[in-house]
């Protein structure tokens, strides 16, 4: 068999995985137009504050692609694909055959036209190169302004504290991390980071980037304030990277469409992690889920089938662990319900700024916000993952100390005879 996959990220590197777990001999080649082993997007922000030496940044060992007999093409562009022939167009010139082909090209920033991108301080913050560039040029920069206020704009704003810049950042949305956190909890975590210095500009957006020569000297807003500045990253979002799956006439929505075993339309391509639309048991839909380990399942389940063990994708949700300034957070699932099929518990400590809420339809948890106490948060999401009635414990679910001792007996076995694994 001749395996080959596109992407080199955390989607692409469990595709490998999966395949080699099935298939120790088939043919496995791997494109991608960055020119680095995989590495974790993640921790992109701790590259540049210091805290995580380059060395560290990589998601698989030296050997990796070694080990597992993977023939490697870093540095090259794939820029078509022709399904009905089953090829691809590299930016070599070259055309390379497969017989599977896994897409796992990932998000791209979302970059609104405005006058000024063509300015010198202009930056994204996704890949590794995007730092590298705001590295190479940060002596030159005291003050920062920052497009954007979920995961991706403050972790840039906290890394960019640590280098002693001046930051202000600029939301559309009435609170910062709007996807993730409800508005109380996005109260906190906005006073953690103007606790540091960061200022926020809310309900507003850059219209225009403004420079003096070719580089950025400032920004006006919507409501025509000018905010001075050395340079701006653009942080609004990431949208999935399917433009070859589009050109190539793959089925695409928001994400590109595949089925409960990752295949696209053409049975004999295949898509995983960000750019696709997987199962979302929550919402009950298909849905674009855009975090790490749900992109290494899903390749790792695409890699099986793609060797010939067929085996099912039975979906996932969102969830995001993180901290800013020390205040570590977890979210999960529905944190934001719109109906009244869903009741919210919430507990909170504002002095110490600790607030849990849980998020309950039909006698199941559907979704959790921990702030600060986020120990335990594990229990949580298996009982998400593997919808377990709570009816029975629900009121314990905000306890400090809950653990498995406030679990149905029954559930506590299964758990020791691993039938049901958290």
């Amino acid at each position: 068999m001749k395996y080959l996959v596109i992407g080199n990220s955390a989607a692409g590197i469990g595709t490998i995985e999966g395949i080699r777990q099935v298939d120790p001999e088939g043919s496995i080649m791997l494109i991608s137009d960055e020119p680095y082993h995989t590495y974790s997007r993640p921790l992109i922000s701790y590259y540049l504050a210091g805290k995580v030496k380059p060395e560290k940044m990589y998601y698989r060992e030296p050997d990796f692609y070694e080990k597992l007999n993977v023939n490697l093409r870093l540095g090259v562009k794939v820029e078509e694909i022709h399904p009905d022939e089953k090829t691809v167009s590299l930016s070599t010139g070259e055309i390379v055959k497969y017989e599977t082909l896994m897409l796992a090209t990932g998000g791209k920033p979302i970059i609104p036209e405005m006058p000024g991108l063509q300015f010198k301080g202009v930056f994204s913050f996704l890949k590794w190169d995007d730092v590298k560039d705001i590295e190479a040029n940060i002596n030159k920069y005291n003050k920062i302004v920052i497009i954007g206020a979920g995961l991706i704009g403050l972790k840039a704003a906290e890394a960019m504290v640590g280098l002693e810049v001046k930051v202000t950042v600029v939301e559309l949305a009435n609170r910062v991390l709007s996807a993730i956190l409800d508005e109380e909890a996005a109260e906190i975590v906005q006073r953690t980071l103007e606790d540091k210095g960061v200022e926020f500009s809310l309900n507003n957006t850059v219209k225009e980037i403004q420079g003096s020569g070719d580089k950025v000297s400032g920004v006006l807003l919507q409501d025509n304030t000018e905010l001075e500045c050395d340079a701006v990253i653009i942080a609004i979002g990431v949208s999935p990277n399917k433009d070859l799956a589009t050109e190539a006439g793959l089925a695409v929505n928001r994400g590109i469409v595949v089925d409960d075993y990752l295949r696209t339309n053409y049975p004999d391509i295949y898509a995983a992690g960000d750019v696709s639309e997987g199962y979302d048991i929550l919402y009950k839909q298909r849905r674009v889920l855009p975090i790490l380990p749900n992109a290494y399942r899903q390749g790792y389940t695409a890699g099986h089938n793609m060797a010939g063990q067929e085996e099912r994708y039975h979906g996932g949700f969102g969830m995001n662990a993180i901290s800013f300034f020390g205040l570590p957070m977890i979210t999960a699932g529905i944190i934001k319900p719109d109906s009244s099929e869903f009741t919210e518990m919430i507990e909170r400590d504002s002095t110490k700024r600790n607030y849990r809420k849980i998020v309950l339809r039909d006698n199941k948890l559907v979704g959790f916000i921990a702030l600060n106490e986020v120990d335990r948060a594990g229990i949580l999401t298996g009982l998400m993952e593997k919808e377990i009635d709570i009816n029975t414990f629900k009121d314990k679910l905000l306890y400090k100390d809950f653990g498995y001792a406030h679990l149905p007996k029954e559930y506590r076995q299964e758990q020791l005879l691993g039938v049901i694994k958290l």
